[in-house]
């Protein structure tokens, strides 16, 4: 599978708790810190929850 880097570029403040789960769960919580996951199903819909917070890049 391909892998994705995934940067949050926005803060979780006022967000629902759903979201921020869902960024804590994606292993971000600070702007700025980037991770890489391998782009399966699971991950694709985490993204999609939260895209208007996060930058996704392919690796």
């Amino acid at each position: 599978m391909a892998k994705v880097r995934i940067t949050q570029v926005r803060s979780t403040i006022n967000r629902p708790k759903r979201q921020v789960d869902t960024i804590k769960a994606l292993g971000l919580g600070k702007i700025n810190r980037t991770v890489e996951h391998e782009n399966t199903p699971q991950i694709a819909g985490m993204i999609a929850k939260v895209k208007h917070l996060i930058t996704v890049a392919e690796v």
